[in-house]
């Protein structure tokens, strides 16, 4: 008897730290997950719209066009027609409540990088079913 073989979520990680998203690959592809990192949001916009990906990480603050442009263009039906993945911000900026509703209700997730570890994160992808 032959075991099915799960395909690996692909993640595409939308971060310009570049010490932030080593650590993300490192977690994530031990965890099993197929990474690619984009540090410039118009390039992660249009990778994103190939809808290739099962999982969006999108920092906020990323150069070219913010992540909430990003997020803004994602949703927009007429910029995006098809999009099946779950878009996760990450960042570390405060935001005002309403800023932070508005993103959440946008968003498929939120996560605060400097409350999560790498680990931490993978297994939080784990439960996001896509």
């Amino acid at each position: 008897m032959q075991l099915a073989q799960t395909k690996a979520k692909k993640i595409l990680c939308i971060e310009d730290e570049h010490f932030i998203s080593e650590l993300y690959v490192r977690a994530l592809t031990k965890a099993g997950y197929d990474v690619v990192v984009e540090p410039d949001g118009q390039k992660g916009l249009t990778l994103a719209q190939t809808d290739q990906f099962d999982i969006i990480l999108l920092d906020l603050m990323i150069p070219s066009i913010t992540g909430f442009e990003v997020l803004q263009k994602l949703r927009n039906p007429q910029l995006t027609p098809r999009l099946h993945a779950k878009v996760i911000v990450t960042t570390n900026l405060e935001q005002r409540e309403e800023v932070r509703t508005d993103i959440e209700q946008q968003a498929d997730g939120y996560l605060v990088k400097a409350e999560l570890t790498p680990r931490e994160l993978a297994e939080f992808i784990d439960t996001i079913s896509v």
